[in-house]
């Protein structure tokens, strides 16, 4: 059960401030609350929980997932989010890697927020990965689309390539 206060805290929680970022969609990891368990490849995956280490949040979220990966890319930022939350957003999102089986890898690091309460911890070494953790981290970020690998418009009435 989580505690009252925790519960009022993230209903405080604001929306992510997408406008402030330079795409017009950016992809969104969605996540769950897991103990860690071994995939069928043998590695180990942890998803999400506040016990992990930034280094192992980082390696516990390593995947291969199907998605539009030029989108992806093209926000350098993939935030990943448990109930609709940005927990860690992984910065340096600018390439891709793709397997036999048409899905993607992103090589990138980790700005994650291991506390259970509305408390941030930004680990990047660069300005603009900072900036990118403090916009995201602990906001409430709405996503469209199925999958682990979700969309959240940026610029909301105005057609994708069309500025204001």
């Amino acid at each position: 059960m989580t505690p009252l206060p925790v519960v009022q805290a993230l209903r405080q929680r604001s929306h992510a401030a997408l406008h402030q970022l330079d795409a017009d969609e950016i992809g969104a990891l969605r996540v769950d609350a897991s103990a860690p368990a071994t995939r069928p490849d043998g590695q180990q995956w942890s998803e999400y929980s506040t016990a992990l280490t930034p280094d192992d949040l980082l390696n516990g979220l390593k995947g291969w997932w199907r998605c539009d990966a030029a989108t992806v890319a093209a926000g350098h930022v993939l935030p990943v989010t448990l109930a609709g939350y940005v927990v860690a957003p992984l910065a340096g999102v600018h390439t891709w890697e793709k397997d036999t089986r048409s899905r993607y890898a992103f090589p990138r690091h980790a700005c994650p927020d291991t506390s259970a309460t509305p408390t941030k911890v930004v680990t990047a070494t660069t300005r603009p990965d900072r900036d990118l953790a403090e916009l995201l981290l602990g906001s409430r970020l709405p996503t469209h689309s199925g999958g682990a690998i979700a969309y959240a418009r940026t610029r909301t009435g105005r057609p994708p390539g069309k500025d204001a």
